[in-house]
């Protein structure tokens, strides 16, 4: 038992001579930062509003409350406010953000919008971006996800351009591509399926296209955004691309009964 309890007090004897020859990092907190700020408000103070109520024609006080004193609100570009919301506004020192309409570079006025049951998400967002570039907006339907046949929706909006009702027809389902076939069955119409902004360029300054056609299932709605933007401010006006367009009408009526 001796000799066990002494080879233990060697033991501790030789880890304790380890320990003290490891050298103590020594601290100096005196180099240390007395705080950090992290400044995770920064995107808040770049917002060019706080508040966004621009898809309101008529704003009430309602529509300000809960906002701080200076808050910025954007509003729809002709957007009324009722006499105790201008009073609020006032009182609370509120900024009006006017939405600035974007009709610089637009080639038509007027659009007509359809989709079926896949393309239905897409088209309500869709028209809040037409309407928001100052267009006229018609929707031909669908107006719910409930499972319906796309030959019907692509002829509605056909049709609307064909007579003249609407400038140009946005035909949305899952790939874009039928849609595409039923509008260019109806006299007159020119359907391009699009996915890219050079496609939706080319189909209309080389095509003459006057309905586009899109897949909800190929593009984001940001591409989408592009793409429309991209086929409703360019038009086909040289000569060349005219007379190619020409003769895509004069196979049409070969065909005619």
């Amino acid at each position: 038992m001796a000799d066990n309890k002494q080879s233990r007090n060697q033991i501790r004897e030789l880890v304790r001579q380890v320990l003290d020859s490891v050298p103590i990092e020594e601290k100096y907190e005196e180099n240390l930062p007395e705080h950090v700020v992290v400044n995770s408000l920064e995107d808040n103070l770049n917002k060019e509003f706080d508040r966004d109520e621009s898809a309101k024609s008529l704003l009430t006080e309602d529509d300000f409350r809960g906002l701080e004193s200076g808050a910025k609100v954007r509003v729809a570009e002709k957007a009324k406010l009722t006499p105790s919301a201008a009073d609020f506004v006032k009182e609370k020192n509120i900024s009006l953000v006017r939405k600035v309409s974007r009709k610089a570079g637009l080639k038509v006025k007027s659009v007509g919008v359809g989709c079926d049951h896949g393309g239905f998400e897409m088209k309500e967002q869709l028209k809040n971006f037409l309407t928001d570039l100052g267009l006229h907006v018609r929707d031909f339907g669908t107006n719910s996800k409930d499972s319906v046949d796309y030959p019907d929706y692509a002829h509605a909006v056909a049709q609307g351009v064909s007579q003249c009702h609407i400038d140009v027809g946005i035909i949305i389902d899952g790939a874009g591509i039928g849609s595409a076939m039923a509008a260019n069955k109806v006299p007159n119409v020119h359907a391009a399926a699009c996915y890219n902004v050079a496609l939706a360029k080319n189909s209309r300054e080389h095509n003459g296209a006057n309905v586009l056609t899109l897949g909800s299932g190929q593009n984001s709605f940001a591409e989408v955004k592009d793409i429309v933007s991209a086929f409703l401010t360019n038009e086909i006006t040289e000569d060349r691309h005219k007379r190619r367009v020409g003769k895509i009408d004069a196979i049409e009526r070969q065909y005619k009964n």
